[in-house]
């Protein structure tokens, strides 16, 4: 088997440490280190000895969606599989147009977990069964949907974040140091783009494409 230097990326301090004590016992398996955000990541990859990252997508200040688009820019060799409590066939679509290597569910079976860093490690791709029968099936939302995220400009996903976590017109106007005028601008764009009535529909895009858990 190839041996792998792994490093973890999850935000919940009891997965990151369950994830750890499965595989720090394998043979070909070396965790090199963890962290809880994109950011803190990032600055070890660039280190260069990491060469397998198990991503979460949620994580503060630097999303795993975000991570993986900055990966396989800069460091197209580090292979990358997501797990995740999201299943939404968007989310999963969307990271195989970046390029991951693989996705499973966070109820996945240690068994799953290390056939999936194996076969990644030896050069192919490994998605989760059920995962690959919904992203099949729902092929046609999915493009609409990754279509109406690549629109947004980084800005409105900022504004669609903290939207989605209950902060008001005020409280987003002083968190990104704009105006209240320009708040407002931004969530009629949202509405706009993503075909939302209101603010719950912009709070349910959110959630369902992985901006948010």
């Amino acid at each position: 088997m190839n041996q792998i230097n792994l490093l973890i990326a999850d935000d919940h301090t009891m997965f990151l440490q369950g994830i750890i004590s499965l595989l720090e016992q394998e043979p070909n398996i070396t965790i090199i280190d963890k962290a809880v955000n994109g950011i803190e990541a990032l600055e070890i990859i660039k280190k260069g000895v990491v060469d397998f990252i198990i991503l979460d997508i949620s994580m503060p200040e630097m999303d795993g969606i975000e991570l993986s688009k900055i990966l396989k820019k800069q460091h197209p060799n580090v292979k990358i599989l997501i797990v995740s409590t999201h299943s939404n066939v968007m989310i999963v679509s969307r990271l195989i147009r970046i390029g991951v290597n693989g996705y499973l569910l966070k109820n996945a079976a240690k068994e799953e977990l290390l056939k999936a860093i194996n076969t990644i490690a030896s050069g192919e791709n490994y998605f989760a069964e059920e995962l690959e029968e919904k992203h099949l099936s729902n092929s046609s939302k999915i493009e609409k949907q990754v279509s109406n995220l690549t629109e947004l400009s980084s800005r409105e996903k900022e504004i669609l974040v903290l939207i989605a976590h209950e902060y008001n017109t005020a409280e987003i106007a002083e968190k990104t140091f704009i105006s209240l005028n320009t708040v407002n601008t931004h969530r009629r764009n949202l509405l706009s783009k993503l075909n939302a009535k209101n603010t719950a529909g912009l709070v349910k895009y959110a959630v369902e494409n992985g901006l948010v858990d």
